[in-house]
């Protein structure tokens, strides 16, 4: 087998570009030559720093990335519809690394509109995550919501509650990112550091109050959940109504008591059912009237999104660059990360 060029982290939490062997195809994978992967500021960071912070050269070098798009090369086992020389979209941390080729499971791949460019179909894992966000929100035509973050993620999911026919004002203390959300249609803004959004909100869900909120970012969220109680629909004997939706690796402590009478609090990971779930990545599928939005489906609807300019990713790239020049973006995102958002790297050959 040819070789490749990978992107690595190694037991010490130096990030390298290596060569090597591409793996063999195991039954239903698909080799894929990459022409762009979009780097993860998250998943990614959170593995580099925890290596660092507990280096051991003896570990494994841990493949970095896990959203890639390009052509079909070769299908192994069963599939209708793969093809060689399809275009692609591929995800998932067992095998669409940043690297020029891919190994990687079947329903992990889904095909690419002829009109939307790779470099923003590799959003579509991280559109997919906020897409399952939205399901775990139930929202309704008309509600009113807030979404506190607007990284890639809070970005996303707001446009995909405003595409819902929700009303959505966005909170973040970064200008940059509020700019992006502006270029990307999500037109109520707040800086929780310059203004006060609990006011803004306050105003903008008038006369009803915030019915649903996403928290899209990490940390400690006992401050935020707190603010959000300030906005949210209350009912006669104030008591407060709604959810509350946690996207972002986040702890909080909930003060309210009684008050929080009839709110909501719920979590939402991945992308979807199917995700790392062995069987459903490699062929199987789940009944399709019990579990209709599986991850494949989620990200098939949002690359159509994408190609009808319907979903906008372009605004949220900050950075392209090439391959090699991974280790160096993500110093730079360790140093200063609210100078970076989206980064593609583009496979040059």
């Amino acid at each position: 087998m040819f070789k490749r060029k990978i992107a690595v982290i190694n037991g010490k939490g130096e990030v390298l570009i290596k060569e090597e062997s591409v793996p063999q195809l195991s039954h239903n994978q698909t080799l894929i030559e990459v022409h762009h992967s979009l780097v993860s500021a998250g998943t990614e960071i959170l593995n580099i720093v925890a290596r660092r912070k507990n280096p051991d050269a003896s570990q494994a070098d841990l493949s970095a990335g896990y959203s890639t798009a390009g052509i079909v090369k070769e299908v192994a086992g069963e599939s209708n519809w793969l093809k060689p020389g399809m275009r692609v979209m591929a995800m998932g941390a067992n095998g669409a690394h940043h690297a020029d080729y891919v190994c990687v499971p079947n329903n992990l791949i889904v095909p690419v509109p002829d009109a939307l460019p790779f470099e923003e179909a590799v959003y579509a894992c991280l559109a997919a995550t906020a897409m399952q966000a939205i399901h775990r929100a139930e929202l309704k035509l008309g509600e009113y919501g807030a979404v506190l973050g607007l990284g890639c993620i809070g970005n996303l999911a707001a446009q995909l509650a405003q595409l819902n026919g929700a009303r959505v004002i966005g909170w973040d203390a970064l200008p940059s990112r509020l700019e992006i959300a502006r270029k990307c249609g999500i037109n109520h803004t707040a800086n929780y550091l310059e203004s006060d959004a609990v006011q803004m909100s306050q105003i903008f869900s008038e006369p009803y109050g915030l019915e649903f909120a996403l928290l899209a970012f990490g940390g400690n969220g006992t401050e935020a959940i707190r603010s959000l109680m300030s906005c949210m629909m209350q009912s006669a004997d104030g008591h407060l109504i709604g959810r509350i939706i946690s996207i972002g690796a986040i702890q909080f402590e909930l003060q309210g008591g009684a008050r929080m009478g009839n709110m909501d609090i719920r979590f939402s990971s991945r992308t979807g059912p199917g995700y790392h779930d062995p069987e459903y990545e490699y062929g199987a599928d789940y009944p399709k009237g019990f579990v209709p939005f599986t991850t494949q489906r989620n990200l098939r609807e949002l690359l159509r999104l994408m190609a009808e300019k319907r979903l906008l990713v372009t605004p949220l790239t900050t950075h392209f660059m090439p391959l090699e020049k991974y280790p160096e973006i993500i110093e730079r995102v360790l140093d200063d990360p609210n100078q970076v958002l989206g980064v593609v790297l583009n496979m040059e050959r």
